[in-house]
Order: structure tokens, then sequence, then C-alpha cells
């Protein structure tokens, strides 16, 4: 009997246990999902961008503003696919007094810069709007072909400005796969199939037709940038066109821009207006904090580079 009610207490003894132990797990949990949604509320507030049309009062005049960042490619938000749609919004916007195209890029893409610059030139001639660029840090080849379409140029004194020119480059691997012992086997069906092949030595045909490729980009180039600036460049238009960039003080002398001077200079004396609404696409709350982290951990390998070095054997 005795062994019985022994049992029986052990029994009762694991079982309390057991509850407690699930209690605790589901407590566990629980308090995880409050943490974690408490994390992404505080994230939210922190990183989420403010509505588009908190910096445009719809009692006050505004202008439409667009920010294009980064280098111009088929895979970036500066490119034709996203940039056009933004586009066509602030300009079909009634009650904008202009629009304002707010770049800091180094350029990229000629195909994607040419394709931006003349949607500009179209949009323009349909809704009749003024449009004026104000350069950041960077505004430069394709970036700046794009800017030749507005009515002005601004740009802050310190902006890299111009480099109206096209690069293509590359790597020759013949030397080393030579002395490493490899031969390389190519197949093709077409005599030029194999051009600029890096694995073989630079053929002097090959970097007669590069050139004539870069030269024709070059010259459509040009053509965009002598139409859009028609009467306002100034010095030689060999140094203009020969690749090379300046500060933005510089390149108001030359006339490449307009005018130095910030966002909000400039769309007070060009439109008369304090107010924009922004009209650039914004990235997802997702994009926002993994881009974050991104940033965090660059800046963490950049300031603990010198002191990871020295531990390395």
């Amino acid at each position: 009997m005795t062994d019985n009610n022994n049992t029986s207490l052990e029994k009762t003894l694991v079982d309390t246990l057991i509850k407690e132990r699930r209690s605790d797990r589901r407590w566990k949990i629980i308090r995880s999902f409050v943490w974690a949604g408490v994390v992404l509320l505080y994230a939210f507030l922190i990183f989420s961008p403010k509505s588009k049309n908190t910096d445009a009062s719809t009692s006050k005049p505004y202008v439409s503003m667009i920010r294009l960042n980064g280098a111009i490619l088929p895979s970036t938000r500066f490119s034709a696919r996203k940039v056009i749609p933004e586009l066509n919004r602030a300009f079909s916007d009634k009650k904008a007094k202009g629009v304002v195209l707010v770049i800091n890029s180094p350029g990229g893409s000629p195909v994607q810069a040419s394709i931006i610059h003349d949607k500009i030139e179209q949009l323009k001639q349909k809704y009749h709007k003024k449009v004026v660029v104000v350069g950041l840090d960077t505004l430069a080849s394709g970036a700046y072909l794009v800017a030749t379409a507005a009515d002005k140029i601004y740009v802050n004194p310190d902006t890299l400005t111009g480099s109206i020119g096209v690069v293509m480059s590359g790597f020759g691997f013949n030397d080393a796969i030579e002395k490493l012992g490899i031969s390389r086997r190519v197949f093709t069906a077409g005599t030029n199939k194999d051009r600029l092949d890096p694995f073989k030595p630079l053929n002097p045909s090959d970097a007669t037709k590069v050139h004539k490729v870069l030269n024709q980009v070059h010259q459509s180039f040009i053509e965009d940038v002598l139409q859009g600036r028609k009467g306002k460049l100034q010095g030689n238009r060999e140094a203009l066109f020969s690749g090379d960039f300046w500060t933005g003080t510089t390149a108001v002398k030359l006339g490449l821009a307009d005018g130095t001077g910030n966002v909000w200079d400039v769309i007070k004396n060009e439109y008369g207006v304090t107010h924009y609404k922004d009209y650039s696409a914004r990235p997802s709350l997702l994009q926002t904090i993994i881009g974050g982290a991104r940033t965090e951990l660059h800046v963490f390998l950049a300031e603990n580079k010198t002191h990871l070095s020295a531990k390395m054997p």
C-alpha cells in the first residue's frame, strides 16, 4: 500500500513538473513573439520613410520631386524601369508647379541613361513643366546625361560634375594561363564571336572595333549635351568632352551647370515655393532593415580591419 502511495505521489510530482515546464516553454514562446513585435515596431518607427504627402500640404503650392541615387544600371533603382513610372506620376501631378530631380550618381549604363533622358524630354513637351536638376555629391557621366534634359542644372560647389565620356574595361589573362600550363579551347560559329576573349592576346582589329563603338556612343552623348546646354557651354569643347570632371564651382564657369545651391534654395528661387511632394519609390521596411544591417556590417568591418589584420597569422 505504501509503495502504491509512493508511486502515486511520484507520478503526481512528475506530472506537475511536466506541466510547469510546458507552461514555462509556452511563456517563453509568447515572450519571444512579443519582443519580436516590439523590435519590428521599433525598426518601423525608425527606418520607415515618411508618407510622400507629408512634405506637401494640399493648401500650399509645391513641386514634384524625384531622388535618383546610385549607379545607373538595369538592376538598380536608378534604371529606366524604376524611374519612368516615377517620372510619369511626378509630371502628371496637375497641382505641382514643376519637377525637381535630385541626383547623386557616378553614371552607369549609357542605354539606361539615354532612355531616362528621352523620357524627361517627352514629358516636358507633354505637360509643359519646368524641370530643374540639383546635383549632390556626384553628377557625372550617365547621370550628367540625364541632367541635360532639364531646363536648369544646379550643383553644390564641391559636386563632381561632368565626365562626358564613355569607358569600357576588362582584363587579359593569356599570360597567366600560359604560365599555369593551361590551354583554352573555344569553338565559334562566326569569325568575330570571340572578340575580346580575355584569355587570348588583344587583337588589333578588336581594339579598333571597340574604339569605333565607344566613339559612336560618345558622339550621341555629346549631341545630347550640346542640345541640352545650347548656348551655355564655355571653354574648349575638346576639354569639355574629354571625359574629365570638375568641381561644381568650375562646372558653372564652364557652362555645364547654371549655378550652385542646395535643394531648398533652388525650389524657392526657381518655383517660388517651399514645399515638395516626393514621388521617389521608397524601399520596403525589410529592404531598409537589410540595407541598414549591411551598412552597419561594413562600418564594423572597416573600423576593425586593422585589429583583425593584426590577429591574422
